[in-house]
């Protein structure tokens, strides 16, 4: 079976009404328990270290964040009340996706039931986002020499504009980002590849983009590792999305990642990314259908 990492500190108390969605994490464990797809049970992460989390971000900002002493603007830009169990969260989902991209070289597939805090920049957080478990973990390969080069797949439809600056400047390590373009951020950070899409875009218009792109990029970088954010927002039912995808486009979406990818036999390790609403249940269904892809595909 394809190794999912998961931990109960992926979920972390909020104030009630809070409109990010914590509970969606303990949902789409039990969704993944329920398919059968972690029958010798989940991988539990470590928590990332303050110097493996400072490979992507400026250390001041890791400190404040690991003492719980956040400045209040940062935490407003965040959107989440930086307390001990946040921070936590955070070291833990990042830990979760170093471990589960290492299983991924291991098992050529692998995923993690939390990460791709994508608005996590170098010296801030941002948009739900404390750490920036990709490019975290993207460093932290890297410095091990685990990889040579890496290539990320951004499908949150929102653009990926913390990790664009936690990788800056390294060649060997591609963003593409493909999401809604008039959403959030209002100011990009440019990936490598930004291709931003027009509010109201549906299944087979957004699936010939990703087409167009994904295997193009596979074959010229040839990268050790895809890390695949695979984020639900795209969904035309999302709190906070601008796209008209059908569950059945999210489905097609997976699928066609993974098997292109793996059909070049290079390792791709999942993230969930976003993906917003009251409804837990339809997120965690949603969020389920890459690693139902990887199950299908191993």
């Amino acid at each position: 079976m394809v190794p999912i990492v998961s931990h109960p500190l992926y979920e972390a108390a909020l104030p009630a009404g809070h409109r990010f969605p914590m509970g969606k994490y303990g949902r789409l464990a039990t969704r993944i328990e329920a398919l059968g797809l972690v029958p010798d049970g989940f991988v539990l992460p470590e928590p990332a270290s303050a110097d493996l989390i400072a490979l992507a971000h400026d250390r001041a900002y890791v400190d404040a964040v690991l003492r719980f002493a956040v400045a209040p603007e940062i935490e407003r830009r965040i959107g989440l009340p930086v307390t001990e169990a946040v921070a936590r969260r955070a070291s833990h989902a990042a830990g979760g996706t170093i471990a589960a991209a290492r299983l991924a070289l291991v098992h050529g597939l692998a995923g993690s039931a939390a990460g791709g805090s994508h608005h996590g920049q170098r010296a801030t957080g941002a948009g739900f986002c404390v750490f920036n478990d990709v490019a975290i973990a993207a460093r932290a390969l890297q410095l091990a020499g685990e990889i040579g080069q890496a290539l990320v797949i951004d499908l949150d439809v929102h653009q990926g504009d913390g990790t664009a600056d936690c990788l800056a400047g390294d060649p060997d390590l591609f963003t593409f980002s493909l999401h809604a373009e008039k959403n959030y951020p209002v100011r990009k950070i440019p990936s490598d590849l930004d291709v931003g899409l027009a509010d109201g875009t549906e299944d087979e218009a957004y699936l010939a983009v990703v087409a167009q792109h994904v295997p193009v990029l596979l074959d010229r970088l040839e990268p050790d590792l895809v890390f695949y954010n695979a984020g639900v927002d795209p969904h035309r039912d999302d709190a906070l999305g601008r796209l008209s995808l059908s569950d059945d486009g999210l489905r097609r979406r997976d699928r066609y990642v993974v098997g292109e990818v793996r059909r070049r036999g290079i390792p791709l390790v999942s993230v969930v990314g976003g993906g917003y609403g009251a409804d837990l249940d339809a997120l965690a269904r949603r969020h389920a259908f890459v690693f139902e892809a990887m199950a299908e595909l191993e």
